[in-house]
């Protein structure tokens, strides 16, 4: 096996960002956004929910490079990442799936979880037991009629711009307000934009390590990335009122609400423990360690079109029209 340096082409931004500012610095060398550099590039990365945006169905692909399909968000939500005709242009798949090729979750690191074990509890001394942090539209879940009704049986507190009814009292300084705010509450409801496996978000993580329950509606297996009775299933109560009742009972009773904190004084389980090692470093680390690994494959001269000419003379006008119509409104 030879040893070499890949090199790895982000062919699309992230969200109108650069992806190399998520590169740690240390491996930064071996990534470009450069396209004239696509025939020396080992692998070829496409940021699936900039697909539509970017236009790369142009794109050549040269033998023995690999095409790396990358997204944290639900395939509900970016239907391609389900379709096997599209997956099939890819080799390796980088996303929140546990079974990709690249495993890019949303799990805390395991150092943040044993600061959350180890950390004080908060005083919950907010006048309302729950709150709420919801300012997205895209809803295909149902959440924001489930979380309407659901503030008709119970008092919750909506930070986001939807729902709203309460104000920052502090300024905002992002994730760290955040945590601050939730936790004053008993409880923080956390709402996925989409149902599908494995798609757990921050909504599950970040109450736990701030300290409070989380009450959760989201992935059916999110049991299997926390531990065991530490959220509130938002689905087993038959609806808004019925976990609105629950959620009283365990108000009412502090016995069983701290049973849901106490998985914060045992250590994790050996599982979890697993998951996080698996995911321990970072991701585009693993893609650079994997490629690195692999024979080195000499990148042919002659590149092909995956898509087929059609779509790249479609993608180059549409392209044109795109950057016409720039012009036009800039003038």
């Amino acid at each position: 096996m030879t040893i070499r340096r890949p090199l790895i082409l982000f062919r699309t931004g992230f969200f109108g960002r650069s992806p190399l500012e998520l590169v740690p610095a240390q491996i930064v060398d071996h990534f470009t956004t450069d396209p004239a550099r696509i025939g020396e590039a080992d692998a070829v990365v496409f940021h699936i929910p900039d697909w539509r945006r970017s236009l790369p169905e142009d794109t050549p692909k040269f033998p023995g490079q690999k095409w790396v399909a990358w997204s944290m968000e639900s395939r509900v939500n970016y239907l391609q990442l389900a379709e096997p005709r599209f997956l099939r242009h890819f080799e390796l798949r980088m996303t929140y799936e546990q079974e990709a090729d690249i495993w890019t979750p949303y799990l805390p690191s395991t150092e943040r979880w044993q600061a959350a074990r180890t950390a004080r509890l908060p005083v919950h001394d907010e006048a309302a037991p729950v709150v709420m942090l919801l300012s997205a539209r895209n809803d295909k879940s149902g959440r924001n009629a489930f979380a309407a009704e659901l503030m008709r049986h119970i008092a919750v507190d909506s930070f986001g711009r939807l729902l709203n009814n309460r104000q920052l009292s502090v300024p905002d300084r992002g994730p760290e307000t955040k945590l601050e705010t939730i936790r004053g509450y008993h409880f923080c409801l956390g709402l996925e934009n989409s149902i599908a496996p494995d798609y757990v978000t921050e909504k599950l993580f970040e109450p736990l390590l701030a300290g409070t329950v989380p009450v959760y509606r989201g992935a059916p297996n999110a049991r299997e990335f926390v531990p065991e009775h530490s959220y509130v299933d938002a689905e087993a109560h038959g609806g808004p009122a019925g976990l609105a009742a629950y959620l009283q009972r365990l108000l009412a009773d502090p016995e069983q609400y701290a049973a849901y904190l106490a998985w914060r004084q045992k250590p994790l389980p050996a599982w979890l423990e697993a998951k996080l090692a698996r995911t321990q470093a970072d991701p585009f680390v693993r893609l650079l360690e994997r490629l690195a690994a692999e024979p080195a494959a000499s990148i042919g001269t002659t590149a092909g079109w995956p898509f087929g000419r059609y779509r790249v003379l479609r993608t180059r006008v549409r392209r044109a029209i795109r950057r016409m119509r720039g012009a036009i409104r800039d003038s």
